[in-house]
């Protein structure tokens, strides 16, 4: 008679360290206090597009707003020769096919929420179907909510299973858990929210939905980071990292890219292994990057409002 061995249970991660409030914030006023020089500006700028993640992620939606945002992620370099691609588009689950089939062989991945974004409220067997629907329809990436009440309420058993069963769910798409950073109230709930996804299998911890202020901070951005540092530390195994919502302008990357390269190495400069939630960037670091180029600014006007 044969015996199977049983992988060991993960614990779920209840007593994540205590963060240094005044420590982080320190930390990140510094970073934002440095000057940057034009030719580490011009190739920030270009590497802080080719991680972006355009976006949309409305009730009203169609086939045709996809396919235009599509075609810009595609077409960057339209305006300015030698411009990258962005990273992925994200659409909703039953926009996806359009999007895998307007991206071609670009190279651009297509990404979908999933788990009853952005509320995280539904059935876990909602959420499972939730996800296998996009990715039958060829998502690339998942971009998940946590269970943001099971997480207040203190039942952090549940939050673990639920983006292990979902990880599992996503086969080969890659899993990006969303902890919403700004409803968590202290630092300490950041921390402790990305030790538990960090353990339940995610690939990216992201920050928010975008649909609540405050999004994306470079405080709660370098709390992720860390509990990121401590598990490559650990267990030699490199985590991604996506703030999103809120972050406008070039010069706000460039200090979120300082960060990434100082806290976890140059490693993890790349579209792989960091993301920006931000389609609005894209606009500014087009403009950034034509300044550069002849001096002049283009209007606003100039480029399409994702």
């Amino acid at each position: 008679m044969s015996t199977k061995t049983l992988a060991p249970a993960r614990a779920v991660p209840v007593a994540a360290p205590t963060i240094d409030q005044v420590g982080i914030e320190e930390r990140v006023a510094r970073i934002k206090a440095r000057s940057i020089k034009k030719e580490t500006k011009v190739q920030g700028m270009k590497l802080a597009l080719s991680m972006i993640d355009l976006t949309t992620l409305e009730g009203a939606d169609t086939p045709h707003k996809v396919q235009q945002l599509c075609f810009k992620a595609m077409h960057l370099h339209d305006s300015l020769p030698g411009l990258p691609t962005v990273a992925a588009v994200c659409v909703y689950p039953s926009l996806v096919k359009v999007a895998k089939k307007a991206l071609g062989g670009s190279g651009v991945k297509a990404a979908s929420v999933s788990t009853a974004f952005p509320s995280g409220q539904a059935p876990r067997n909602v959420k499972i179907a939730d996800t296998k629907f996009a990715v039958s329809e060829g998502a690339d990436e998942i971009d998940m909510v946590i269970s943001r009440g099971k997480f207040h309420n203190g039942e952090y058993n549940f939050v673990f299973d639920e983006i292990a069963a979902i990880k599992e769910a996503c086969g080969d798409a890659r899993l990006k858990v969303i902890l919403e950073t700004g409803e968590l109230g202290t630092y300490d709930k950041v921390r402790l929210a990305s030790d538990i996804a960090i353990a339940a299998g995610a690939d990216f911890i992201k920050t928010s939905t975008g649909k609540i202020n405050p999004a994306a901070t470079m405080e709660v951005t370098l709390v992720m980071l860390h509990a990121i540092r401590d598990h490559y530390l650990r267990t030699g195994r490199m985590i991604a990292m996506k703030p999103a919502g809120g972050i406008r302008k070039s010069k706000e990357a460039l200090h979120y890219l300082m960060m990434v390269k100082e806290e976890l190495g140059p490693e993890w400069l790349h579209p792989h292994w960091f993301r920006f939630g931000a389609s609005s960037l894209a606009n500014d670091i087009l403009m950034q990057l034509q300044k550069e180029a002849d001096g002049h600014y283009q209007s606003a006007d100039h480029f399409s409002v994702d």
